[in-house]
């Protein structure tokens, strides 16, 4: 360009000589090297001007700037330009979410590790944003691991520093989106209606409380080849549905019969009370009950080889399920509080443990003082990433190690007592606390031909000490 041509070495830009036969333009936002004015005149034995301590160290709040610039397009990082962008001193914002990242490391019982990878994935968010200076989506975030991020500890520092704006969007959601793809517009605007209601809920009458996102799964699953067969039959919304329609439609018999009953009848209850439809077909027909399992005793050689395994973890899970037929959920959610003097505390329920399971508590807790000495969690299971933080753990461990099943363990430990009481429902309500309902299904069992003739193990909690 004229005006680098004509630029003099060590000199700003004349502008008034460069425009004299025209206009000279530049190309804003290219990537070259910054040279701070201290140091454009600065000699070699003048030394640059170093901060005081406490101006370094006191960090001020940051506010975020409330506005965005728009794109006109994106295109992937250049990872060179990436490289020479997180070289750069710390910005305002950086310094900030430093100070947030160094005492929630610090008070979680974060590694060095753990500590320097958030803070260069902090960097790398700061060197991506299109609006530097704005609010983090929790969507880039989630796109760090691509780039040699972390992304579930950089969200929790975000949070805790009021700087990520959270816009995940629900699995249900997705599921929802890939299932009525292909079903006409109008009946994919009502599902979108009864979606939405189910999820969030409703505040305006007639008021409804949200429902978990599995419950909207399991209808989707149970409704959606039901749409699809109307769709193709030229159906374009749901209030052309009759009654005849959706008995007509129905599977014969098994679960998804009755999900799809449970779905459609919730499904057309929300859009009768939005005036969406006219009528309900669903109303005043008899509900298909589900059909009752009937429990089965487990593999005592699985069960042994469970409560015995080299992952503490693994054998005072087994032992709470075995035992006391302690529910996954429950053990997800049990603080090391519940537990005092050899008692676990579950709700209103409080009972002493076994023998076998006090031993598997103390052989669990050296370990997990051991492993995690200074986690915060406060909760009685944690792994290695949950021990970083307050949430629990999933319901799926340790059983993946396990390998058995906690309700069919469940179930196994309910039915050995059902059997060894003589069906004494009583008995098993108060121990478990089951509902009625729950433990008549396990005294029925006293009667069945393959469970009657005692073929149920009790020798079991044998060797398991």
């Amino acid at each position: 360009m004229e005006g680098r041509r004509l630029k003099e070495p060590g000199r700003a830009v004349d502008f008034a000589a460069v425009s004299r036969n025209g206009q000279q333009l530049y190309l804003a936002n290219l990537h070259h090297t910054y040279v701070p004015s201290d140091r454009r005149h600065r000699t070699k034995a003048e030394p640059a001007a170093v901060p005081p301590p406490q101006q370094r160290n006191d960090v001020a709040q940051f506010t975020p700037v409330r506005w965005r610039q728009l794109l006109l397009f994106r295109m992937p990082p250049n990872q060179g330009a990436l490289k020479r962008r997180i070289a750069v001193p710390d910005t305002e914002m950086l310094t900030y979410c430093d100070t947030i990242l160094r005492e929630h490391a610090a008070r979680h019982g974060w590694s060095k590790k753990l500590t320097n990878e958030v803070k260069r994935s902090l960097k790398l968010l700061h060197a991506l944003q299109d609006t530097p200076g704005a609010k983090i989506h929790a969507s880039d975030v989630l796109e760090l691991p691509r780039i040699g991020g972390t992304a579930l500890s950089t969200l929790e520092i975000l949070a805790a520093a009021d700087l990520l704006v959270d816009d995940r969007t629900l699995a249900v959601r997705h599921y929802f989106a890939k299932h009525t793809a292909d079903l006409p517009p109008t009946m994919v605007n009502q599902l979108q209606t009864w979606l939405d209601v189910t999820i969030e809920g409703s505040r305006k009458a007639p008021r409804r409380r949200a429902r978990h996102p599995q419950t909207a799964h399991l209808h989707i699953l149970g409704m959606n080849p039901i749409l699809r067969a109307w769709a193709e039959a030229g159906h374009q919304s749901l209030a052309e549905i009759s009654r005849d329609d959706f008995t007509a439609a129905l599977p014969a018999k098994g679960a998804h019969r009755n999900f799809a009953e449970q779905g459609f009848r919730a499904l057309f209850r929300v859009l009768k009370a939005r005036k969406v439809i006219f009528v309900d077909p669903t109303r005043g027909l008899p509900i298909t009950p589900v059909n009752a399992t009937v429990p089965l005793p487990q593999n005592t050689e699985a069960i042994r080889s469970a409560l015995n395994s080299r992952d503490p973890a693994v054998a005072l899970a087994v032992a709470l399920v075995a035992f006391h037929a302690v529910t996954s959920p429950q053990l997800a959610a049990m603080q090391l509080t519940d537990i005092r003097d050899g008692r676990l505390t579950l709700q209103d329920r409080r009972f002493p443990l076994a023998g076998p399971v006090l031993i598997r508590l103390g052989a669990y807790l050296d370990h997990r003082a051991k492993t995690w000495p200074a986690t915060c969690n406060t909760h009685l299971f944690i792994n290695r990433k949950t021990a970083p933080r307050t949430t629990p753990v999933s319901r799926n461990f340790p059983w993946i190690a396990a390998q058995v099943k906690p309700q069919a363990l469940r179930e196994d430990r309910i039915l050995q007592e059902i059997h060894s009481t003589g069906g004494d429902v009583r008995r098993i309500y108060d121990l478990f606390g089951l509902s009625i309902t729950a433990a008549l299904r396990y005294a029925n069992t006293i009667e069945h031909p393959d469970l009657a003739d005692g073929s149920v193990d009790r020798s079991r909690t044998n060797g398991a000490s």
